[in-house]
């Protein structure tokens, strides 16, 4: 990616270049809760140095999108139309082609930001000179048709693993994600279906919990670009300080909704935390339409496309509007709907984000295509114990299907919903999604998810349920985040991605007779992992190699506290029988040579 940024504007048609370089100060919110932030103005002609500093480049003087602080190596560029429009958004499209040092060519799209200023959003992919030339539908505006530049990009220098490693991929064997160096990348995801929403006030609270996570190991966040779930178009509880994302009647995008959505987003980035952008949830795409539908994800990806994200078509793609009285029929429209949705993105989007869907059950299940799709998402019950059976059924069919792809746990049981699935169920889940096959895992904690404030909570959903009213501080302390960042760490340790699910290693394991039982996973003499829910005596471990004695050590999920276990070598039948735990609890038992 990109970072320090020497950047050389040359432009056939002359005109002065507003540049801004954003200090580490914070925003400051006008009354009409607009971001005014803090910044050094300078008007030049020539070259430009902005060392470890965000960089906005323009012809406007409304820049106040870009992230207020850090390292970040995102450009913007700003364009004035000659002209004015009865209706902006929908009577210009402008287009940015992009050439790279080693000639490839990329289509960016710009976006709208009001009055007459579009913008476009660029990070590289090597270091090098670029140029560029803007394509727009009404090529006789010479304010947005036919500006040409070049620029110039160093090496990324800093130390924010999502620039530092670059983009996420597909591993060769379709079991896992990577970054662009090759590493892998085991998503520990939280879900903030309504983090772009004034009721998570900025920047306190969405900076402390955006901090919180970060202390804990997480390394994604789902989140949803402004139309919910739960609710009807244009519920109050969906704003944000500047409103709604569109327009009344889904007339026109509102930029003022997205800019303020800007400073959270690119807040995440900078801490660490990869968004997964949810564009909405999935029956918005009836009440839209596939125009206005397609229009806003365009907005999505030019806005938000050159920051490492994860694309997610939608929520629950599939599902209809809760109170609709056809969702059969419904249901096969969106299915149609967003396979046609998906395939724009391709084609739309020039940094070829990976693709999801955010399922009822199974993104391929959403799709009728589902080679449209990078990697499967699953979604497996909220009924804490309940949910079990049905969780390891799903994974374990998920992962045998054909084609091959990544799976993820997307959603299962939120800690506190329905006043249960505690963390004895988050270990559970977690342990049991990665040791059977799955690359990642996503947490949700019931009361962040729809934001709930003490004494204003979310309340009830459009069928009159209300999920639960613990305010969102005292579920950000639920054990299970903190817990699952533990397993996280104890997994990292260990080359995971390299491991195969192997329930037949451990005695009694999970079946279809009974399916709270342990779960193993690992590499034949290499490694193995064992989780064991609180059973009365330890299980043997089973088909152990003769000859190999592994160095062994039994972790407490909870905590990551480990105890050494000697002498765990093969018997006569293969297997070892550890004593009795120090506790009766669930374990994790590691083994490696």
């Amino acid at each position: 990616m990109l970072a320090q940024i020497e950047f050389f504007f040359q432009c056939k048609k002359l005109f002065d270049v507003e540049v801004y370089i954003m200090n580490k100060e914070e925003p400051h919110l006008s009354e009409s809760g607009i971001a005014e932030s803090s910044r050094r103005a300078f008007i030049l002609r020539t070259a430009v140095v902005a060392t470890g500093l965000p960089l906005s480049i323009g012809c406007d003087n409304k820049n106040h999108t870009m992230p207020g602080r850090g390292d970040f190596p995102l450009l913007e560029f700003s364009l004035q139309s000659d002209k004015e429009y009865a209706d902006p958004f929908w009577q210009v499209e402008v287009d940015v082609v992009v050439v790279s040092p080693d000639g490839k060519k990329l289509c960016i799209p710009a976006f709208w930001s009001g009055d007459k200023a579009w913008r476009w959003r660029f990070a590289a992919a090597q270091a090098g000179k670029y140029s560029y030339r803007t394509i727009a539908s009404d090529s006789e505006n010479a304010g947005l048709h036919g500006v040409e530049g070049e620029f110039e990009v160093e090496a990324y220098a800093g130390d924010n693993e999502l620039f530092k490693k670059g983009a996420l991929s597909i591993s060769q064997n379709k079991r896992y994600l990577e970054t662009a160096d090759g590493d892998p990348f085991l998503w520990l995801g939280d879900t903030w279906w309504m983090a772009l929403t004034e009721r998570l006030r900025w920047p306190q609270d969405f900076k402390k919990l955006t901090a919180d996570r970060i202390e804990k190991g997480f390394n994604v966040v789902q989140l949803v670009a402004g139309l919910y779930p739960d609710m009807d178009s244009f519920d109050p509880r969906g704003k944000n300080e500047a409103g709604f994302p569109w327009t009344a009647d889904y007339a026109a995008i509102h930029p003022e909704w997205w800019d303020l959505a800007d400073r959270r987003i690119g807040h995440l980035v900078d801490a660490g935390l990869m968004p997964c952008i949810l564009a909405c949830w999935g029956y918005y795409l009836k009440k839209m339409g596939m125009k206005k539908m397609k229009a806003h994800w365009r907005y999505v990806i030019a806005r938000w496309g050159a920051y490492p994200v994860v694309w997610c078509l939608a929520g629950e793609g599939s599902m209809p509007w809760y109170l609709s009285k056809q969702k059969k029929e419904e249901k096969a429209e969106l299915e149609k709907g967003w396979t046609e949705l998906a395939r724009y993105v391709r084609k739309t989007d020039p940094w070829q984000r990976l693709i999801t869907m955010h399922p009822s059950r199974s993104s391929r299940e959403v799709v009728r295509d589902p080679a449209v799709l990078d990697f499967d998402m699953l979604q497996t019950g909220h009924g804490d114990y309940r949910s079990i059976a049905n969780t390891l059924k799903s994974i374990d069919a998920a992962v045998k299907v054909e084609p091959i792809m990544p799976v993820l746990q997307s959603e299962v049981c939120y800690e506190g919903i329905m006043a249960g699935s505690r963390q004895d169920i988050q270990r559970f889940m977690f342990w049991s999604s990665l040791l059977n096959g799955c690359c990642g895992f996503t947490y949700g904690a019931n009361g962040i998810w729809q934001v709930n404030e003490k004494g204003k909570p979310f309340g009830a959903s459009p069928h009159g349920r209300n999920w639960g009213n613990t305010p969102w501080q005292q579920a950000m302390a639920f054990a299970g985040s903190q817990q699952l960042g533990v397993g996280a760490e104890i997994l990292r340790s260990l080359p995971w991605e390299k491991m195969v699910p192997h329930p037949e290693w451990v005695s009694p394991r999970w079946n279809k007779a009974n399916y709270h039982q342990p779960s193993a996973a690992g590499v034949v003499n290499e490694f193995r992992i064992i989780y064991t829910p609180s059973l009365w005596s330890p299980p043997k471990l089973t088909l152990l190699e003769q000859g190999i004695s592994y160095k062994a050590k039994l972790i407490n999920p909870s905590t990551g506290e480990a105890f050494a276990l000697k002498g765990v070598t093969a018997d006569a039948k293969g297997e070892y029988h550890p004593a009795i735990f120090p506790e009766q609890r669930d374990w994790v038992i590691v083994l490696t040579r």
